[in-house]
């Protein structure tokens, strides 16, 4: 076990004072028996009410609710978490899922339909032309071994770029341009198993930071295989995701994970800037 402390503060600055609508914090991290939560603290300028509340996927989303006009809205999140290691997931996956191709059990997959179909099905032939190099119908593979590749091809084949901009490249995009960010990757590799069947699913949290790897705030791919359940990999540092990585949230689709969103109202100019900053210290 060790222990970490999470400091992620959204600064959000306007010429001048604005109103806010709701907003929805996705900052707090994921708790099962890989991580505990032992601190967090939550603080909001202006001033807000805080209301707690689950989602759909389980996420915990703190919903703030503003009363009056600011120039900035600052949104600080201090957490101190508690990792544990989980075995290797080869050794967990279930001795009829241990090759692909394999059928997901009946009850199995009814649950997981909605991370099966794909998010952007337009971009199926583009993925499936450059998935030819890994997979080919007829091949029989360990299941653990297909997806490693896959996931050490995406970090082999693009550069990894930090992009400011909001959402993310679709997948034929990336494949077009041969960079991304660690969410263009995430999408991508999200994408890559759906087409092959897998249940799969997109994650925001954090890393520790080490040597070669990019950036504190992070994305990755969850996958199910059964016996083992969700586990993930993450492409931009050719990882299989581990106590190094904290997950805040895994939704369907990556714009329903992102760490904070909301509406504000004021003259079309108003808006200045945004400042993130992330620090991700062992203690």
């Amino acid at each position: 076990m060790r222990r970490i402390r999470i400091i992620h503060q959204t600064q959000y600055h306007y010429h001048q004072p604005v109103a806010f609508g709701p907003h929805r914090a996705l900052l707090r991290p994921r708790e099962g028996h890989d991580l505990h939560i032992t601190r967090s603290r939550l603080e909001v300028e202006p001033v807000s009410a805080v209301r707690w509340l689950r989602d759909i996927y389980g996420n915990s989303v703190a919903i703030l609710t503003f009363t009056n006009p600011s120039p900035r809205l600052s949104i600080l999140s201090e957490v101190d978490v508690d990792l544990y290691d989980d075995d290797p997931i080869e050794w967990l996956i279930e001795p009829s899922a241990r090759f692909f191709p394999f059928q997901y059990a009946p009850e199995e997959q009814v649950e997981l339909i909605q991370y099966r179909l794909p998010s952007h099905p337009y971009d199926g032939p583009k993925l499936q032309e450059w998935l030819c190099d890994l997979y080919r119908p007829g091949q029989v593979i360990a299941t653990f071994d297909l997806l490693s590749k896959l996931n050490a091809h995406i970090h082999e084949s693009f550069a990894y770029v930090r992009r400011e901009d909001a959402g993310v490249q679709l997948p034929h995009e990336t494949l077009v341009r041969g960079s991304g960010s660690c969410r263009d990757f995430a999408v991508l590799m999200m994408e890559a198993a759906r087409h092959w069947g897998f249940g799969a699913r997109f994650v925001t949290g954090y890393i520790v930071m080490g040597e070669g790897q990019h950036g504190a705030t992070h994305a990755w791919t969850e996958i199910y295989m059964p016996g083992a359940g969700w586990h993930g990999f993450d492409p931009t540092n050719n990882k299989v995701v581990g106590s190094e990585h904290v997950s805040v949230a895994v939704a369907r689709e990556q714009e329903k994970a992102s760490p904070v969103s909301g509406l504000w109202e004021g003259p079309a100019n108003a808006f200045d800037r945004l400042d993130v900053s992330v620090q991700v210290v062992p203690m």
